[in-house]
């Protein structure tokens, strides 16, 4: 595989704005170790090989516990997360996949007995923001690991 073309050059302005948001949401409701479940289950379920490399190095360095990180594809079946961290994996895919009919009132209430009015909010744009990122990595294929170095990511030991 090889990149397609360097959106980064090509669209700097608009890289900008969305790295803005994409740290701006580090300071959101979701805590790092949610956010990294969610940006993992995102990018697997779009098939972005950069965005879900880059996502599980992530988490390996924040602490996230590789069986956890392994299990995220099999999130109902799996003993390892909490009921906070089902709702929001649920609330991921719903978001990711926007059924035909929207996002049942069902999906929402039940996320929403674990998650406040805030969260859920600031959960749905860390939903975006990968499902963006996803889009433009899929998009251009960027070689997954190519950025390691630049995004500290190395750092994981996963190589």
């Amino acid at each position: 595989m090889s990149t397609r073309l360097n959106h980064f050059q090509q669209s700097a302005n608009h890289l900008s704005d969305l790295m803005k948001l994409s740290m701006n949401l580090k300071e959101s409701a979701i805590e790092l170790g949610l956010r990294d479940l969610v940006n993992i289950r995102a990018s697997l379920l779009n098939g972005c090989a950069f965005c879900l490399d880059m996502h599980v190095k992530e988490a390996k360095i924040h602490g996230e516990r590789e069986l956890r990180v392994h299990h995220v594809s099999i999130w109902r079946e799996s003993t390892l997360f909490t009921d906070r961290e089902r709702a929001a994996l649920e609330w991921t895919e719903v978001v990711t996949r926007l059924p035909s009919g929207g996002v049942p009132d069902k999906v929402y209430e039940d996320v929403r007995k674990q998650l406040s009015e805030k969260e859920l909010s600031d959960l749905t744009y860390v939903i975006g923001t990968i499902n963006m990122w996803n889009r433009l990595a899929i998009s251009f294929q960027p070689v997954p690991g190519s950025s390691d170095r630049a995004f500290g990511l190395d750092k994981s030991g996963l190589n």
